[in-house]
């Protein structure tokens, strides 16, 4: 499962500058004394990075708020069993990892309005979520909810074994796969996986193909974690995201799910444009696949967009600094060209500059 913990950096540990030491990509989950992030598995180590303090780009980079305090970033798995439950807050409860996007939002939303989330009430435990995937039909000027893009990602398939065919599949193959009228491709068996329900890259990925009546029986169990390669057998595909499978052969990541599984490859969903360029740690995203109008994407950190709106009762300059694109040291921003910025450590992580910096504005009712 993609899940990791590296060892926890210290909170005395630099803000966005260079120098000092912060360990390479810090994935260590602590209670946070300001804003928490939780949600997307895609956004998950670029934040974690952000927010934890990185020397990835050769120069130490931590994102903190004007006030100087730390942030806390949760990973999105394991969603069961051990480790399910987090704390996000001093004092505060216990709770179910919000595991992707969806999962994020609605935590967001609970934490707003104080509904139970999964059982328990989670009033002010959660500010920021991570989601790979746009507000959809939940979009609306007059929306509580700001959609702030982050980076610029896209999504693709990985298959195990397979043949050379299996490489570059068209959108209606997919489809076709994935309803279970197309079963072998070049004379090979292939059977689907989709990541959990609550999954950006599902939700993202089943649009970009047409929407298929799935077959029966497609991870039934709702429990397979997005973006970890270790769940293929032979003759397997499953959505991926670029910038994952990037900073995941990269080392970017910390964790590489692609070579703990033997035999994995990354298919190009658009005709005659790879995915990437480079292999192992020379790869990056191409530029041409991202810039696809449907497999590329932006990523967001949603917030309320109340405490984002200068004048509003619920203003708070800290959070709103944090998700500013405008801030050369926000986690947002998308700007700034030294290798002590976020900018960089998000394109380590596989993503590109977003297609805008505007906010989107969704749920009219949280």
């Amino acid at each position: 499962m993609k899940f990791k913990r590296l060892a926890a950096v210290t909170a005395a540990l630099g803000v966005v500058v260079a120098g000092g030491f912060v360990a390479g990509s810090a994935n260590a989950e602590v209670v946070s004394n300001s804003y928490v992030l939780v949600g997307s598995d895609t956004l998950q180590d670029a934040a974690n990075a952000l927010a934890n303090g990185t020397s990835v780009t050769g120069s130490t980079v931590r994102v903190k708020t004007t006030g100087g305090d730390t942030i806390g970033s949760f990973d999105a798995f394991p969603s069961t069993g051990a480790g399910s439950q987090i704390q996000t807050k001093s004092g505060g409860p216990y709770f179910q990892r919000p595991s992707g996007s969806g999962n994020g939002v609605t935590a967001l939303r609970a934490s707003i309005t104080g509904t139970a989330y999964n059982g328990k009430i989670i009033t002010g435990q959660v500010d920021i979520a991570r989601s790979s995937s746009g507000p959809g039909t939940n979009q609306n000027a007059d929306g509580k909810l700001a959609y702030v893009p982050f980076g610029r990602d896209a999504v693709s398939y990985i298959y195990k074994g397979g043949t050379a065919a299996w490489a570059n599949l068209t959108a209606a193959q997919l489809k076709q796969i994935y309803e279970g009228t197309l079963t072998s491709i070049d004379g090979v068996a292939v059977n689907p996986r989709l990541p959990q329900n609550g999954s950006g890259t599902r939700s993202f990925f089943l649009g970009a193909i047409g929407n298929p009546s799935l077959k029966a029986g497609i991870d039934s169990n709702n429990t397979t974690p997005e973006n970890d390669a270790t769940v293929l057998a032979a003759g397997e595909i499953i959505p991926f995201s670029v910038a994952s499978w990037t900073a995941q052969v990269t080392g970017a990541a910390g964790v590489n799910t692609v070579a703990a599984s033997t035999g994995v490859s990354l298919g190009s969903a658009v005709s005659g444009t790879a995915a990437v360029t480079g292999s192992g740690a020379s790869t990056v995203p191409n530029a041409a696949y991202y810039a696809n109008t449907t497999f590329g994407r932006d990523t967001y950190l949603v917030v309320e967009r109340a405490r984002i709106t200068p004048g509003d009762a619920k203003y708070d300059a800290s959070l709103a600094a944090l998700v500013d694109p405008s801030r050369t040291t926000s986690l947002t921003n998308f700007t700034g060209g030294l290798a002590g910025t976020p900018r960089r450590v998000k394109e380590k992580f596989g993503f590109l500059a977003p297609s805008q910096t505007a906010p989107l504005f969704a749920f009219v009712t949280l």
